[in-house]
């Protein structure tokens, strides 16, 4: 049979980087192809030339047996090719529907936009996918999460033959995942030929039939995965041993550094409360739009409390914004490091600095010296793989932005550390690295709050588990002995019974 993809020899080189090296890959009809390999080993750069964002340097791409041009996204989406890109293609001014539709709104005899007919298609789509997202919502309101659920609808309003999906669920929890897979089976049970890129090795054993591994844009192996392992792909991938499990370490806690109490900041977040001790990570846990984001910016200061306390350090806190979280020695790690975090036009020392001009100035003036010599520190101390300290830094892979990104706020030194997703789009080794220094920041004394999705995640680091569920704290678990069955039982039940109580009410109503 002839493959429904076949790319011979690819090669794709940028200003000073060859991001593709001679690469051959195949993908037949109703496959589903996983793509692995580090940050910047070439795997996004393969899925966006072969759906036609990116032109290639060399080499050929052929659809059903024919060779392919060089063609844009449009032409690529004629084809039947979908992309669900990593770092977002949507308009945030648009609605969700819009985003969805966009070029391709179905329209009245007349030629009119049929905005009715578009949001009831655009509501399916989503339905389908498990959430609740109005579809007359504009997508500058919509969480990182919520939006990628957008991207994916977005590629399943076309009629595919080819889906690539490029890290799909690195913002969403295990019960939307799981509502992913059986989409991605049905599709592929259809005939649709799916790329399926993903840091997470879990999902590749759940999901896909077979592997592509590459190595600094080379092609380092193919394997079916009924007949791999989990070491061999790392030791593919990475070329040596990781371990991202528990370190079973035992950390000296101090003092209470936050107690949070019935916090109110409406409407994400109804009563949340939490203590963290010196030296202790406390994990927040929950299902899209449970409100831990939003709890944890209100600790911070970048959203506004309406009810409840806050202490730090035993004294009342009440911030008007984020420079009084930062004042009071605490620093947050957004979820979203290329629209919150960073400043991807500006070089490593730049970003690093941003947050201690005052530790980087010599009475008013700036000191150039003295912020090379901070970004470089934290390059040593953070392993952060660049060829300089002036390297941009959108072009440093995912995993070295996000260290970048620790580092600027580890600059402030802060006693309290959020850190929202700090794994979201990173490879395995990487993982691991920052695994480690979020326990070596613990092991000094700095109380750590970690956002994540990922519950082997949850479970390799915390202290102690703190469950969130429609705006409200809903439990608490240890985190060494924790499941996560016992995660997900505390998530979804609170949330069950609040949906049923809402249908009662409207019923009552009625």
């Amino acid at each position: 049979m002839v493959p429904r993809v076949e790319v011979r020899n690819l090669t794709k080189t940028f200003p000073g980087v060859r991001a593709l090296d001679d690469v051959s890959m195949t993908v037949e009809a109703g496959e589903i192809r996983a793509l692995l390999g580090e940050n910047g080993a070439g795997k996004s750069t393969l899925g966006k030339i072969v759906a036609g964002v990116y032109s290639r340097t060399a080499g050929a791409v052929l659809f059903d047996g024919a060779e392919v041009g060089d063609i844009d996204e449009r032409a690529a989406g004629d084809l039947g090719i979908g992309i669900v890109h990593q770092e977002g293609s949507l308009v945030p001014q648009l609605s969700v529907a819009e985003n969805i539709f966009a070029g391709r709104q179905p329209t009245k005899w007349l030629g009119q936009v049929d905005k009715q007919v578009m949001r009831d298609r655009a509501a399916a789509l989503i339905a389908e996918l498990g959430v609740a997202i109005d579809p007359t919502l504009k997508v500058a309101s919509l969480s990182p999460a919520q939006a990628q659920i957008i991207e994916i609808a977005k590629a399943l309003s076309r009629d595919l033959r080819v889906l690539i999906l490029d890290e799909p669920t690195a913002a969403l929890t295990l019960t939307e995942t799981e509502k992913l897979f059986e989409v991605v089976r049905k599709l592929a049970a259809n005939g649709v030929s799916i790329i399926y890129v993903s840091h997470r090795l879990a999902e590749i054993f759940a999901l896909c039939d077979s592997v592509t591994v590459l190595k600094d844009g080379k092609f380092a192996g193919m394997r079916r995965v009924a007949e791999t392992s989990t070491d061999e792909l790392i030791r593919l991938m990475v070329g040596r041993e990781v371990h991202i499990k528990r370190d079973g370490a035992a950390r000296r806690v101090g003092d209470i550094v936050l107690e949070a109490t019935n916090v109110g900041a409406p409407p994400f977040v109804r009563s949340a409360s939490m203590t963290v001790r010196a030296g202790e990570i406390v994990c927040l846990a929950g299902l899209i739009g449970a409100g831990r984001t939003e709890f944890c910016e209100t600790i911070f200061g970048a959203r506004r409390r309406r009810s409840g306390d806050i202490s730090i350090g035993g004294r009342p806190f009440d911030p008007t914004g984020p420079w009084d979280g930062k004042a009071a020695g605490i620093g947050m790690v957004p979820e979203d490091r290329k629209r919150s975090g960073l400043f991807p036009a500006m070089d490593v020392v730049s970003n690093i600095s941003a947050t201690v001009m005052r530790k980087v100035s010599t009475g008013a003036r700036y000191s150039q010296r003295k912020a090379d010599a901070l970004a470089s520190a934290f390059v040593d101390e953070l392993r952060i793989a660049t060829p300089s300290i002036r390297q941009l830094v959108g072009n440093l892979s995912g995993g070295n932005q996000q260290k970048v990104l620790l580092a600027k706020w580890l600059a402030v030194e802060p006693r309290l550390l959020i850190v929202d997703e700090p794994t979201r789009g990173v490879d395995v080794g990487a993982r691991s690295e920052i695994y480690r220094l979020l326990r070596a920041l613990a092991a000094r004394g700095v109380a750590l709050v970690v956002v994540s999705s990922d519950l082997p995640e949850v479970l390799a680091l915390a202290d102690r588990i703190i469950v969130m569920a429609e705006g409200n704290t809903v439990g608490e678990l240890p985190g060494d002995t924790a499941t996560e069955e016992q995660v997900l039982r505390l998530a979804t039940k609170y949330t069950a019974s609040v949906a049923e109580a809402r249908r009662d009410a409207a019923a009552a109503e009625v």
